[in-house]
């Protein structure tokens, strides 16, 4: 996950202040320098580095926080204050109209993920009622056509293309297609190249007045560190960005652009790319990007992306069942696919507070869940709906079946005794239960002996 490194750096800096109760003017000081040196090599643009750090130290210095009973964990608020006010403080929405359509055009350098973000951007507005249309701009680069078709149709959202003619004739007439077919949003997918040059924006600049776009958002790969803090002023500079779309944030990244790009275009980040699939986009929340950094986890993210990707009707119909005592391998397996629709399961627990430093050398292997799947994909339907009836042969073919062993038969049934017991012990707790969000069951301890959840 990106900020990893810089997680590290910061909570270390944070636990020399701890270790030391009362904290003097120069205490603080050296650790901001300790914070100003992991910016740098989180590759933060060095100016938004020395004026964070020179801020956070003038606050710091102050009585309230030297007189106070736990002065280390004061500056530690404090830095969390400075770090969401670098960020932009608040989360940004995306433009809307009164007059439909909404026209969003996105911008940047060839490879950044502008097109698969169109279509992530399109399926997330579909999913909250909107009627999306996705525009083919990009004329240039092989097959570009072809992939924003193929990534439409995964996220069910249209896409408008007329082959190679002229971009800005294009956008002129998908917006017209948008007033008369009923689409609110209009996503352009425009051109990008290796690197800026002056064709590239005379185009965007001509798009831009053909068709008046409500937002331009620019689109950057999060890997690309001040470079893409670079190029980012300059888009901001030749067509007046509104916000950017920062993709990439689950790689092993230094984050540095995450940091610097609000502070060098005074433009909003609005979004993030956490993931390959078309659902891993999400509103950046600035607060909540500071508490991750600095190792306080993302609980409301993560309540949020259960409630988005787990089908509360499968939710309720279990709490039933449970109360019922009638939980068999079709829920057991139903549970596991929920959890598996929600993404990468080491980035998802990450998010829970503590969770994170532990997961460092702990090697998650997602694997699992489709040997689960396997093991009771084997089993006959009435195996499944009784497994009281499974007898060592019926063991031996089911290991045979899915090409696993006997013991990982044993351990998965195992497995599900135990979540029956403990569903028997949470009978009495009501029938409504939480909502949405499932029971985490235990992997079995599959292949490697390396630790594992």
């Amino acid at each position: 996950m990106a900020f990893e490194g810089l997680s590290e750096k910061l909570s270390a800096a944070f636990k020399r202040l701890r270790s030391k109760g009362k904290l003097n003017e120069s205490d603080v000081k050296e650790a901001m320098r300790e914070v100003r040196l992991a910016l740098l090599e989180a590759d933060v643009n060095y100016k938004v580095a020395k004026d964070f750090t020179n801020s956070v130290t003038e606050r710091a210095v102050g009585s309230q926080v030297m007189e106070s009973l736990t002065p280390a964990q004061m500056v530690i608020k404090i830095v969390n204050e400075e770090l969401t006010a670098l960020m932009g403080g608040q989360a940004a929405r995306l433009a809307s109209t009164n007059r439909p359509p909404c026209i969003i055009m996105m911008c940047g350098l060839q490879g950044a993920g502008k097109t698969t973000h169109a279509a992530k951007l399109g399926k997330m507005l579909k999913s909250q009622g909107h009627r999306p249309l996705l525009v083919a701009c990009d004329i240039y680069r092989p097959a570009a056509i072809k992939q924003l078709q193929i990534v439409g149709e995964k996220a069910g959202v249209p896409v408008f293309e007329m082959g190679t003619t002229n971009p800005v004739e294009i956008a002129r007439k998908a917006v017209a297609h948008a007033k008369d077919h009923g689409n609110d949003y209009v996503i352009l997918d425009t051109a990008g190249r290796l690197h800026i040059d002056e064709q590239l924006m005379d185009e965007l600049k001509k798009i831009e007045a053909a068709v008046t776009p409500n937002e331009i958002l620019f689109v950057v790969d999060a890997m690309t560190g001040q470079d893409a803090v670079n190029a980012a002023a300059a888009f901001n500079e030749a067509l007046s960005i509104d916000g950017v779309v920062l993709t990439k944030l689950d790689s092993d990244t230094r984050g540095g652009a995450a940091l610097s790009v609000r502070a060098v275009t005074g433009k909003p980040i609005k979004f993030a790319g956490i993931g390959e699939k078309l659902e891993d986009i999400e509103v950046f929340h600035p607060d909540r990007m500071a508490s991750r950094i600095l190792g306080m986890g993302d609980m409301l993210s993560l309540i949020e992306k259960a409630e988005q990707q787990l089908d509360e009707k499968k939710a309720t119909e279990l709490a039933q069942r449970m109360q019922e005592n009638k939980f068999d391998f079709n829920d057991m397996l139903d549970q596991f696919r929920q959890i598996s629709k929600m993404g990468d399961l080491k980035g998802m627990l990450s998010m829970i507070p503590g969770i994170g430093k532990q997961l460092k050398d702990i090697e998650i292997d997602e694997r699992q869940i489709l040997r689960v799947e396997a093991i009771i994909l084997s089993m006959t339907p009435d195996e499944r709906s009784h497994p009281d009836r499974i007898n060592p042969s019926c063991k031996r073919r089911i290991a045979a079946g899915c090409g696993l062993r006997v013991e990982d038969v044993n351990k998965l049934i195992k497995q599900y005794e135990s979540m029956r017991q403990m569903m028997k012990q949470m009978k009495g707790m009501g029938k409504k239960g939480r909502r949405g969000m499932p029971m985490m069951p235990q992997m079995p301890p599959f292949g490697s002996p390396r630790r594992r959840f």
